[in-house]
């Protein structure tokens, strides 16, 4: 389950501006999602026979401030003999200015804590710095790579640019934090929500509203360039940055994610200079 780390990527930064002579940085929109969470597909060789929850997101803050992100994935997965709780919990701090960004995830089976990690990063020169507390005290310096908001804004510069693939290396302090992911990503066609669509009516104002179709496939940097990607996740983004209709293919099963409810916030102001 360490892959539903790379959800918290897609989720916590993927906010534009309604226009396209803004600055997606400077208009991210604070909003708080609820998900509900459904099984869609599930190989043998998963021994899941169920499994269902729900994924809550919190984005606050602002460009001159950074964007802090608050993320829980809670799922209760039926194995055929047995069943068993999973609560992740995750926080994020992205400073854009100064190409930072600080991660801490809990991870809990049944209620106990299985595994912690927690560090910073930080953009230097044509790589990045990686201080890891937690589980263990170490540095480490990787490649070059975009952190989580900055590469959700080139998704959104790319859909406006009328786009539709592009590469690109992600660090999101995911797994043990360690390495540098590529990602595909892939854009389809601004389009509206079908009369039929169920799942719109849950976004309130943006029920009628238009969305690019997005599909991302991450792989390790180990993987062979021909190889199947570890996770993909595809979702429908609104202008303002709210996502809904979510799947997340871990390979051996899908999970489905409706959005269940939004709250749009008020966005954080700038602190005048002392």
């Amino acid at each position: 389950m360490l892959q539903l780390r790379h959800a918290v990527a897609v989720l916590a930064f993927a906010a534009a501006a309604p226009a396209l002579a803004a600055e997606p940085a400077d208009v991210l929109a604070p909003h708080r999602a609820v998900y509900d969470l459904t099984l869609t597909q599930s190989d043998e060789r998963a021994g899941i026979a169920g499994m269902y929850g729900r994924m809550v997101y919190e984005f606050k803050g602002s460009a001159c401030a950074g964007y802090t992100t608050n993320f829980r994935f809670v799922t209760q997965v039926d194995t055929g003999e047995d069943k068993r709780l999973s609560d992740q919990q995750t926080t994020t701090f992205e400073d854009l200015k100064a190409r930072t960004f600080r991660f801490s995830t809990k991870s809990f089976s049944d209620q106990q804590l299985e595994k912690e990690v927690t560090g910073n990063a930080a953009g230097e020169g044509a790589g990045i710095k990686v201080s890891l507390a937690l589980p263990q005290k170490r540095d480490l310096k990787l490649g070059e790579g975009r952190f989580p908001t900055e590469h959700m804004i080139d998704v959104i510069e790319q859909a406006r640019a009328g786009k539709h693939l592009f590469e690109s290396r992600i660090f999101d302090g995911s797994d043990n934090a360690d390495q540098t992911l590529m990602a595909t990503t892939i854009i389809g066609k601004r389009t509206a929500p079908a009369a039929d669509d169920a799942d719109a009516a849950k976004a309130g104002s943006l029920s009628k509203a238009e969305f690019w179709p997005i599909t991302i496939a991450y792989f390790n940097e180990t993987q062979a360039a021909d190889s199947k990607p570890t996770y993909r996740m595809a979702f429908k983004l609104y202008d303002n940055g709210v996502i809904r209709d979510l799947t997340m293919d871990y390979g051996d099963y899908v999970l489905s994610g409706k959005l269940s409810k939004l709250d749009l916030l008020k966005p954080e102001p700038c602190k005048a200079p002392n």
